[in-house]
């Protein structure tokens, strides 16, 4: 299990994870920031970005922020820096 912190921009055109922003993994979702439709996205994009189940991932804390803490049950942190690589690349 890692934490990692996101950074969110919700209302784009796209869902997808878009690179690093110094120490937080920036993340497009198009839903709104209302009714945690943001958030819901958010662990949508991130499970299929790392090819587990949305049920493995969950907020821990910035519900109500673009900046946030999530939990991801189903990998380490190799794993998770190895995914990283490959968006610079």
């Amino acid at each position: 299990m890692i934490s990692i912190l996101v950074k969110v921009v919700p209302g784009s055109s796209k869902d997808a994870v878009v690179g690093q922003l110094a120490d937080h993994l920036k993340i497009k979702v198009s839903a709104p920031p209302e009714g945690g439709k943001a958030n819901k996205s958010v662990i949508s994009v991130l499970a299929k970005w790392l090819g587990i189940s949305a049920k493995q991932i969950s907020i821990k804390s910035g519900h109500q922020s673009q900046r946030k803490v999530v939990e991801i049950q189903a990998i380490d942190r190799q794993f998770y820096e190895q995914k990283l690589s490959r968006l610079s690349s």
